[in-house]
């Protein structure tokens, strides 16, 4: 088929943040402002943030800045898989924090249980959907390897299932599936933008003042408190949380720790009841492939497909750009590969095309810390699964800030940082190397050169 003609008509923009419902933008700051504490950033990160502090203390003055608009950047782009995983899946957190594995998991139950309350509570319409989710291997070793997970789980009371290919075809069915392993209770799909425009009302009502188009440009201190300076203004705080995601922070100390990382979807037309029927699909549940590139793909409530990833593409020198967010070859690539997953649906064509950076750190899951003596906090390198695990570092930026010791904050997850990554020109050459492993790898049948396998001794390993 012509595979170029599926995209002819795709509008260049991301599907989620076209929807009806979005709020009236707010105005920029003006002047001077002052609250006990300000959030900079107006994604998960820091809406989370804002909503849980006033819950925490409804009496707390709060102001909430955003460079853009609410949900405009990662949160408004990615693939809207809600995960209970805090730790960029169970195995990632298995091999970084063995000690406190267990801890890690229950934590990340709870904070998906607490998500799902929050929408309910506060009536968010974001399609929000307990569907669980599918690791499906897409070659013969892919499913050695999804065999042996499912051992690794089993001993470390992990409730996921293994699927032989009959029975994962029976859940969705694509020639290409060997095998899966399935996680039903540990993922939820939600609608993007929708979550974020929930959760800046749900803010706005308990009294959460947000200001759009209001970059932060600088941090100060000012006598006992902090400042923050914009282009129009300056907002001083008690104490200020930092959840600006893939930008640069506004602490210098931490930019090493995150490079940002171009991911790219397609969005299908909708699919009507024959093609539906084709694939099958009926517990409508995420799906991901098993390879080093891999693609993740899903169901929306209007029965379209989204389709993303294989591509991870590091910026020149590590520079963000609108240039990148638009990639033609990638779209290319990926509708390729969707129709080699379903040939039942040739014909089928996308309505929208788009791109969006994620902030990536080493040991891919965030990392937390403070400074100015306390009275700033950060969370950051959330490396593509932030959508859940971004209520639970609002908690801990938040408990940083209060100065308690709890739960979160003795974590060594929490206490420890990623490696950073290394100056220009060698990240570019080290992040190049490793895409091209990583490459290679999916090549030949997992086989990981001696780069890959030497990243995996210092614990800098990526295999999914």
């Amino acid at each position: 088929m012509d595979v170029a003609r599926s995209l002819a008509d795709a509008e260049p923009a991301p599907y989620w943040l076209a929807a009806a419902g979005r709020p009236a933008a707010a105005g920029a700051l003006a002047g001077e402002e002052t609250c006990d504490l300000l959030v900079v950033g107006g994604g998960y990160s820091g809406l989370w943030t804002a909503l849980i502090a006033k819950e925490r203390e409804p009496g707390r003055d709060v102001v909430l800045i955003e460079a853009d608009r609410i949900g405009g950047a990662a949160s408004g782009r990615n693939g809207g898989f809600c995960a209970a995983s805090l730790t960029h899946g169970p195995f990632n957190g298995l091999a970084r924090w063995p000690e406190e594995f267990d801890l890690l998991q229950d934590l990340g139950r709870r904070n998906l249980d607490a998500i799902e309350d929050t929408v309910a509570r506060y009536g968010i319409d974001c399609d929000f959907e307990r569907t669980g989710e599918i690791d499906v291997a897409t070659a013969p070793y892919q499913w050695e390897e999804l065999r042996e997970a499912a051992g690794i789980a089993a001993r470390h009371g992990l409730d996921l299932e293994l699927l032989d290919r009959d029975q994962v075809r029976a859940e969705v069915d694509s020639p290409t599936f060997h095998g899966g392993l399935h996680d039903r209770d540990g993922v939820a799909l939600v609608h993007p933008a929708k979550l974020a425009w929930g959760l800046q009302r749900a803010a706005a009502c308990l009294g959460v003042r947000i200001y759009e188009h209001t970059p932060a440009t600088a941090l100060v201190r000012s006598g006992t408190a902090m400042a923050v300076r914009t282009p129009y203004g300056r907002v001083r705080a008690r104490r200020v949380a930092l959840a600006s995601g893939v930008f640069p922070s506004l602490l210098r100390r931490v930019r090493p720790f995150t490079v940002p990382v171009y991911d790219y979807a397609l969005m299908t037309e909708p699919l009507d009841a024959v093609r539906l029927a084709s694939i099958g699909w009926h517990g409508r549940q995420g799906l991901g492939d098993s390879a080093n590139q891999f693609h993740y793909f899903r169901l929306t409530a209007d029965r379209r497909i989204l389709w993303g990833g294989y591509d991870a593409i590091y910026p020149r020198s590590g520079r963000m750009g609108a240039a990148y967010e638009h990639r033609p070859e990638t779209y290319l690539t990926l509708a390729r590969h969707f129709f080699t997953c379903f040939p039942q649906l040739e014909g089928v064509r996308f309505s929208h095309v788009w791109g969006g950076a994620i902030d990536t750190c080493t040991r891919f899951s965030a990392f937390f810390g403070s400074a100015h003596a306390g009275r700033v906090a950060y969370a950051a390198g959330y490396t593509g699964l932030g959508v859940g695990a971004t209520r639970f570092g609002a908690e801990v930026m938040l408990d940083l800030l209060s100065g308690r010791e709890t739960e979160r904050t003795g974590l060594a997850m929490v206490r420890r940082k990623p490696v950073p990554f290394p100056p220009e020109p060698l990240a570019s050459a080290g992040i190049g190397l490793t895409r091209w492993s990583l490459a290679r790898a999916d090549a030949t049948a997992g086989h990981r050169n001696l780069w890959l396998r030497a990243l995996d001794r210092v614990g800098l390993g990526f295999d999914s």
